[in-house]
C-alpha cells in the first residue's frame, strides 16, 4: 500500500511538473486571435495595428480571425467554448457590458479575465459627403419634417450606433429606420454606396474616409470640437442636453478564458502591455482620435465595472433598456 502511495504521489509530482514545464514554455505554437466585428471596422483596425508589436513580445504569430454577429455574441463565445489555454484571445468592444440589459446573453466580460483594456475612442456621426445636411442640426430637423424615413446604420442591440441612438432620444426625438450591419466596416461600405444616410461610427474606423471626402462628419459625440475633426461641431451645439451624457466613447479590449492559468495571463498581459506601448501603436491610437489606457488586473476589471454602470444606467433613463441594470446586478454610478 505505501509502495502504490508512493508510486501515485510520484506520477502526480511528475505530471505537475509536466504541466508547469508547459506553462513554463508558453507560447509553443500560434494563437488565434477572435475579433467580434467584421473587417474594416474600428475593432478590426485596432487589433491588426496591434497585433504585429505583441507578436513580437510573445515571439510566436497571432492568427486572426473576424467573428461578427449578435452584436459580437458570437465572437465572445467562441473564445468562451475554446481551452482554457492561451491559445484563444478576443480582441472585443465595448459591447458585452451591454448584453445582459439588451437581453442578447447573460455575460460580460466579468465571465472572462481581461488581458488588456487596450484604449478608449471618440464616436462621430457620419454621413456620405453628397448629403444635403450640413451638421447633425440639420440632419435632426429634416427627422423631425420626416420621421421614419431616414436610414440609420447600425451594428445591433447594444452596439454603439443604438447607444448613441438611445442617448439621443433619451433628450430629443430621432425617428429612423435601422440597417444593421456585422461591424463598422460594412456599414461604411453601405453609406459609401448610398444604401444609408448616415451612422455613427468610432472615430478609428471612420476618420480616414472623412479625411478623403467620401464621408463627412456631422457631429462629433464630446462636449467640445476635437483636433482631428476641427470642422465638425460638438453634438452638444445641436443637442445641449447631451451634456450629461459626457464624456463617453467606445473601448478596446483584450480578453481569455476565466480559467486560464495565471502564468499565461501574466504572458499575455506583459506581452499586450508592452505591445499597446509600443510608439508605432501609440500614434495609430492618436492619428484616429483615440486615448490609449492600456490597462491590466485589478485596473481593467475597475474601468470595466464603471463604464458598465454609466452606460447601463443612462440606457434605462432613455427607456432603451430591455432588462433594467437593477435585475442583473449593476450598480447605479
Amino acid at each position: 500500500m505505501i509502495k502504490q502511495l508512493l508510486t501515485g504521489l510520484a506520477i502526480s509530482a511528475g505530471t505537475l511538473a509536466a504541466v508547469s514545464s508547459a506553462f513554463a514554455d508558453y507560447p509553443e505554437r500560434n494563437i488565434e486571435g477572435i475579433i467580434q466585428w467584421g473587417a474594416g471596422g474600428a475593432t478590426d483596425n485596432v487589433a491588426r495595428s496591434l497585433t504585429p508589436h505583441v507578436e513580437e513580445a510573445l515571439g510566436t504569430s497571432i492568427v486572426l480571425t473576424n467573428r461578427p454577429g449578435g452584436t459580437g455574441v458570437i465572437g465572445m463565445s467562441t473564445v468562451m467554448q475554446k481551452p482554457a489555454n492561451g491559445y484563444t484571445v478576443l480582441y472585443g468592444a465595448e459591447n458585452p457590458q451591454l448584453y445582459s440589459i439588451m437581453g442578447l446573453a447573460d455575460f460580460d466580460y466579468s465571465a472572462m479575465t481581461p488581458i488588456n483594456v487596450i484604449g478608449q475612442g471618440l464616436v462621430v456621426i457620419a454621413a456620405p459627403a453628397d448629403k444635403e445636411w450640413k451638421n447633425f442640426g440639420d440632419l435632426l430637423k429634416y427627422a423631425h419634417e420626416h420621421p421614419g424615413e431616414l436610414r440609420m446604420g447600425g451594428t445591433g442591440a447594444g452596439g454603439l450606433p443604438s447607444t448613441v441612438l438611445a442617448m439621443i432620444n433619451s433628450v430629443d426625438s430621432l425617428d429612423v429606420r435601422n440597417v444593421t450591419f456585422g461591424g463598422d466596416g460594412p456599414g461604411i461600405t453601405a453609406m459609401l454606396g448610398g444604401h444609408i444616410d448616415f451612422m455613427p461610427l468610432s472615430l478609428a474606423a471612420a476618420q480616414e474616409h472623412i479625411a478623403s471626402g467620401r464621408l463627412k462628419g456631422l457631429a462629433v459625440v464630446t462636449k467640445e470640437s476635437i483636433e482631428e475633426l476641427p470642422d465638425t461641431p460638438p453634438i452638444t451645439e445641436a443637442l445641449p442636453k447631451m451634456e450629461s451624457y459626457l464624456p463617453w466613447g467606445p473601448f478596446w479590449a483584450v480578453a481569455v478564458r476565466k480559467d486560464t492559468p495565471d502564468d499565461i495571463v501574466a504572458t499575455l498581459s506583459d506581452a499586450y502591455e508592452k505591445g499597446v506601448a509600443n510608439e508605432q501603436f501609440q500614434q495609430f491610437l492618436s492619428e484616429n482620435g483615440a486615448k490609449s489606457l492600456n490597462l491590466q488586473g485589478e485596473e481593467a476589471k475597475q474601468f470595466l465595472e464603471r463604464w458598465q454602470s454609466v452606460t447601463a444606467w443612462a440606457l434605462e433613463k432613455a427607456g432603451s433598456a430591455k432588462v433594467s441594470p437593477e435585475e442583473v446586478g449593476i450598480p447605479k454610478p
